[in-house]
């Protein structure tokens, strides 16, 4: 039995359901020109026996990531957030919002201004409280969900908005363990401790970013949606409660680092040309597992300019600005951020026009195959529903 506790319920005997060995701090960038070793953390994800929630067992790291830019993708669903739980009622047609929200970026101030809704003052109630990603990144998290219900105001709604781990169980999404996100959340989880708050999870819409995220619409008063009820109902059947199901991850884990490690040796030993493209958390770990340094993947590409000029902890890689893409002229180029392939295309036109393709990063292992040469085959390598 771990000697851990519960980030939520404080109770002991937490279950290791993923374990990715030692790894960088995946929010910290260095600069090209600091050579030094990068630190190590243990990097591991525990689950509660008690109340199901799933969660890092440990963070040593205090590094501050260079701040990214809000995609087109994240703005999108943002909008379209707003505008279900205002179709739904549970949007206040006038009043205060207190937003929580991640420190990677995001906000719903735009679309929350455009409804007549105005910012609240600093510990003030609020009509409307909103955390987007944020409550993640709490570590104490029964403390972290009071403090969002103590903004809220009488017959106020509080949205919460995140990442399922039923998606990343059901996608094999293990990279996405990284420092700093202290708990993931199912479904049940989450309605079982917004209900021990005195908060009734009214509705429950699902979303495709980010491989699959919930929004939930609570109140103080009213009663629990048959949708809710559907979700969770479905997410206990897929084993999101059952560690030995979440522990999948691991094997998923193994495969994909293998999976992906193949594949750029195969597209390296062919001659052809490859960057990468999202210097995201997610990468790090994905490119850690995997053993893949400068000699396999020379540069990853990223639009935020404060991560120019730094490289990928762990792996060397360096983090370079967008004409990358232009003068380097890729055969291919790997997409760690798969939300943002519809903008990445749009942006930037010259790589298909030069016979480049994008090539979904969680798509490796499911039948991509490094092409022979240019333009064999579609301009973007991902597989497609049948």
């Amino acid at each position: 039995m771990s000697a851990h506790y519960c980030r939520y319920c404080d109770a002991g005997g937490l279950e290791v359901v993923l374990d990715l060995g030692d790894q960088p701090a995946c929010d910290d960038f260095p600069l090209l020109t600091d050579t030094r070793p990068d630190p190590l953390y243990s990097l591991r994800m525990g689950m509660c026996t008690a109340c199901g929630l799933a969660q890092l067992l440990e963070d040593d790291t205090t590094a501050d990531e260079p701040r990214g830019i809000e995609s087109h993708a994240l703005v999108r669903q943002s909008e379209q957030a707003v505008a279900r739980a205002a179709a739904a009622g549970l949007l206040p047609k006038s009043g205060r919002f207190a937003e929580f929200g991640s420190p990677h970026g995001g906000s719903w101030a735009g679309p929350l201004s455009d409804r007549g809704l105005i910012p609240a003052e600093p510990g003030e109630p609020a009509d409307l409280v909103l955390d987007c990603f944020g409550l993640m990144h709490e570590p104490a998290q029964a403390a972290a969900l009071a403090r969002r219900v103590d903004r809220l105001a009488e017959g106020g709604t509080l949205l919460v908005q995140f990442h399922s781990l039923a998606a990343m169980l059901r996608d094999g999404e293990w990279n996405v363990l990284r420092h700093g996100h202290h708990a993931y959340y199912s479904t049940p989880v989450l309605v079982n401790m917004l209900e021990t708050v005195g908060l009734v999870v009214r509705r429950a819409w699902t979303f495709d970013l980010y491989g699959g995220t919930v929004l939930l619409a609570c109140t103080r008063e009213g009663r629990q949606s048959d949708g809710v009820t559907a979700l969770v109902r479905e997410e206990r059947a897929f084993g999101v409660l059952d560690a030995g199901q979440v522990g999948r991850l691991q094997l998923a884990m193994e495969r994909g680092a293998l999976e992906l490690w193949s594949w750029l040796e195969q597209a390296s030993g062919s001659g052809l040309r490859i960057l990468g493209y999202g210097a995201a958390s997610r990468s790090v770990a994905l490119l850690c597992a995997a053993g893949a340094g400068p000699g396999l993947l020379p540069a990853v590409v990223d639009a935020a300019e404060s991560k120019h000029g730094r490289r990928l902890p762990g792996v060397g890689i360096p983090v370079v600005g967008p004409e990358r893409l232009r003068g380097d002229r890729p055969d291919l180029v790997l997409l760690f951020v798969p939300d943002l392939l519809a903008e990445v295309r749009a942006a930037y036109p010259e790589v298909e026009a030069a016979g480049g393709r994008w090539v979904r990063a969680d798509h490796i292992g499911l039948g991509i195959r490094v092409p022979l040469a240019r333009g064999a085959e579609p301009s973007v390598l991902e597989m497609r529903e049948s």
